[in-house]
């Protein structure tokens, strides 16, 4: 029993040194895991900080790397250009070279930037001042943009002109040989036109003497003759334009005894008629000629208009002769010979004549 005893007191006792060293250990432990914790939060932490500093950095970088390239593209871009311009100079050389014969270090002497320009010649419609000391008449600054200016407007004239015609030479001789031929016949033409229009004066002015001297003749035997057709009336011809002659025309005005109209429109059929032929004698007295042909003139008339007109025919048949188609007997009767077509039984028209004086 008292070795039991003994055995389960040092039992105990390593029990309880065995809690004894674990609650000893587990505080080392918490102490241990508190202590990691923190070193583990601290190195977050910095890993974070290195993280952001390394996106930083990547982003500088990568700053760093566009603008290397933007200087790499202007440093090719600078080489192109400047050889491309120290070509352009090398064919500009080349060119006065050639077409000028000029060397470039003489050209640029006499034509370079630091030389006057010479004025401008005149503008189309431009006027320039007589004056030499005028400021347009004198040289001025040479201005790039106002010279790259006048040598586009210059390029655009020459391109208008078009390319070169080698036969320009022999076109322009036979266009030349035809102006002056066209030229020649102009001059005919208007000579020709001022001889036409000579004459056509000189006819107008015969034509309105002629015309007038007709027209007054007419004019004083109408009034005679329509006063013997028309005892008491009244006739005479009327002018409608009298200041222009050549275009005029002529109103026969007629008013028969008893009457107060003139207008012929508002006579009867007989008295048309009867004023038609006092104008138709008239011309023949104010123009007589060897002989007169009148067609039925009378076909309307009565006995007394008839009476009357048989006595001026008579009085032109001293001067002329008459050939009148009439069926008027009184007519035939003063006749000196009668023409007649008859139709025999046979249906065949035979011309049968008759000297009655």
């Amino acid at each position: 029993a008292e070795e039991r005893r003994a055995r389960l007191r040092h039992e105990a006792e390593v029990a309880s040194a065995v809690a004894s060293g674990a609650r000893q250990l587990l505080a080392h432990v918490e102490v241990s895991l508190v202590r990691a914790e923190r070193e583990r939060d601290a190195a977050e932490r910095a890993k974070a900080d290195r993280e952001r500093e390394l996106d930083t950095a990547r982003g500088h970088g990568r700053d760093l790397k566009s603008e290397l390239d933007k200087l790499t593209d202007s440093v090719h871009r600078g080489e192109v250009l400047g050889a491309e311009k120290r070509m352009r100079i090398e064919q500009l050389e080349s060119k006065a070279l050639e077409e000028l014969g000029v060397e470039p270090a003489g050209l640029i002497a006499e034509y370079g930037p630091d030389q006057l320009v010479p004025p401008s010649p005149p503008a189309e419609g431009e006027v320039l001042p007589e004056d030499p000391e005028h400021p347009r008449n004198q040289p001025v600054r040479y201005v790039r943009a106002q010279q790259e200016k006048r040598l586009k407007a210059a390029e655009r004239a020459y391109q208008q002109l078009g390319k070169v015609n080698p036969l320009a030479l022999e076109e322009f001789a036979a266009l030349e040989e035809r102006h002056q031929f066209l030229s020649e016949q102009l001059e005919d033409l208007k000579k020709t036109r001022a001889d036409l229009l000579q004459v056509v004066k000189e006819v107008d002015e015969r034509v309105e003497q002629v015309f007038t001297e007709a027209y007054r003749d007419t004019a004083r035997e109408f009034e005679g003759v329509f006063s013997r057709l028309f005892p008491g009336g009244e006739g005479r011809l009327v002018l409608t334009d009298p200041d222009n002659m050549l275009t005029t025309g002529v109103d026969v005005e007629a008013r028969p005894p008893g009457k107060k109209v003139k207008r012929l429109s508002l006579l009867s059929g007989g008295e048309r008629s009867l004023t038609a032929v006092a104008l138709l004698v008239s011309i023949f007295k104010a123009r007589p000629s060897p002989f007169y042909v009148m067609d039925e003139v009378e076909a309307a008339l009565d006995d007394t208009n008839l009476q009357r007109l048989i006595r001026i025919m008579q009085e032109l048949q001293e001067a002329s002769q008459l050939i009148v188609i009439t069926h008027q007997k009184r007519t035939m009767e003063v006749a000196d010979a009668l023409y007649g077509v008859s139709m025999q039984g046979d249906g065949v028209s035979k011309v049968i004549s008759q000297r009655l004086r």
